[in-house]
């Protein structure tokens, strides 16, 4: 945290302009001996002030030097913004500057490390700078914003508030047995406040599938006996010539992948080998895939031929994927009707514009897309606050299970304990230094 560090913060390449960021207590120092123009350590703070860098007599770059002062900073020290033009060699030549001045090199995600360190933001509003960075649509974007303000820090802290107030108590109890003015902490009185912390934290991981859709995208399998359509429906809904079509059965023979955006969501679609006895070696792994694609995807596309009747293999396919996960797309709508089938399904077709405008609505309706893009928005959507907060509730749960049990109170704290160091450890109010190194090393240069 002594250190003064620097790193280029717009990405490589060959721009109009590059900014190299510098952090820490000697960020005045430092710069101010390559720096030629106003006295940067008698300007105001948040001020831009126009200049020259110099590598001792000579001349390296007209800049634009942006100065803020902490603590009102990112990471609550001094830092200063060199705004450079954006060429390869003059962005290196001015951090070679800073380094040999007394800059070390910042680590990826350095910048946001002191941030968190320094107090400004906790670790979900850490993380969700990183989602940010990283965000892929619209709704993403507007996720990772709403997280940044605190909104489940908030949610997170409250429920960690009512449980510390739970080991007041019983502490109290323990060390205090004399006192008759304060409540008696039971098996009665614990299990309702026990049940409401349950209950809130179920309520949070209810809604984090919501949070991992945005964030990671929808996957979503089209699958279907051979010949039924599914290349030329993944290839219309990305508008691009993805998958190979022709009439011959067992054409695609591994999974191909294409993705979009439908109502602000990155919707990432797998078209599946056509599921069927073959002796083909290379075909047979193909339809092994298809099925491991059912099982792992968020929705399942059935894609049925309207110009047949029901196969066997269909009726495989039916009793394969989940109802709740499936939407049955009856293709091929422009040929005469033969199928006959008593399960609720949509039609469409790859020819007419609109052909497949029914399968997306299905699609949105299915996903309940339009629901999830709330006002709230306050969404746990990172693998390590989910498991971690999967942890805190069963040890909510364990605690509860010991009280009915007739366990003693004393043993149920230490679950009660572990679920609030474990909710700690989400926020950041409890962490382990290995863990904050290994988060922040995701980030990029820079941030």
């Amino acid at each position: 945290m002594e250190d003064t560090i620097c790193a280029i913060s717009t990405a490589p390449g060959i721009g109009a302009i590059s900014i190299i960021r510098v952090s820490g207590p000697k960020t005045l120092d430092i710069v101010s001996q390559i720096y030629r123009g106003k006295n940067l350590k008698e300007v105001e703070s948040h001020t831009i002030n126009y200049g020259f860098i110099y590598d001792d007599e000579e001349k390296i770059d007209e800049v634009l030097v942006s100065v803020m002062l902490a603590p009102k900073t990112y990471t609550m020290e001094d830092i200063i913004e060199i705004n450079s033009h954006g060429g390869i060699n003059t962005t290196n030549k001015i951090l070679e500057l800073l380094l040999e001045k007394g800059c070390r090199l910042a680590e990826p995600g350095e910048f946001t490390k002191k941030a968190f360190l320094n107090g400004r933001i906790d670790l979900i509003e850490a993380e969700s700078v990183n989602d940010l960075i990283n965000a892929k649509n619209d709704a993403a974007r507007n996720l990772a914003l709403n997280n940044m303000k605190g909104n489940l820090t908030n949610k997170i802290r409250s429920i960690r508030e009512i449980v510390v107030g739970i080991m007041a108590n019983i502490e109290v109890n323990i060390d205090y047995p004399e006192y008759e003015d304060i409540e008696i902490v039971t098996k009665d009185t614990l299990l309702p406040k026990l049940s409401k912390v349950k209950m809130e934290i179920e309520d949070i991981l209810k809604d984090s599938r919501n949070g991992r859709l945005i964030n990671e995208g929808i996957n979503i399998a089209i699958v279907g006996k051979p010949n039924v359509g599914k290349s030329s429906i993944l290839n219309s809904l990305l508008d691009e010539e993805k998958a190979i079509v022709t009439n011959i059965a067992g054409t695609t023979r591994d999974i191909v992948e294409g993705s979009m955006t439908l109502n602000g969501f990155l919707i990432k679609f797998i078209d599946t080998a056509g599921i069927r006895d073959t002796e083909d070696v290379v075909e047979k792994i193909g339809v092994e895939k298809s099925k491991k694609a059912i099982e792992t995807a968020d929705l399942v596309i059935l894609v049925l031929n309207n110009n047949e009747d029901l196969t066997d293999y269909d009726k495989e396919l039916l009793k394969m994927i989940p109802t709740e996960k499936r939407i049955i797309f009856i293709n091929k709508s422009d040929l005469d009707k033969k199928i006959k089938i008593d399960f609720d399904y949509i039609t469409g077709n790859t020819i007419d514009q609109d052909g497949l405008l029914s399968l997306k609505e299905a699609i949105i309706n299915k996903l309940k897309l339009d629901n999830i893009l709330n006002k709230d928005m306050t969404y746990m959507s990172n693998v390590r606050q989910i498991d971690l907060l999967k942890k805190s509730l069963s040890a909510i749960e364990n605690a509860i299970q010991n009280l009915e049990a007739g366990m003693p109170v004393d043993i149920a704290e230490i679950d009660i304990t572990n679920a609030w160091n474990l909710l700690g450890e989400i926020t950041g109010d409890t962490y382990q230094d290995e863990l904050i190194t290994t988060l922040f090393s995701n980030f990029c240069l820079g941030k």
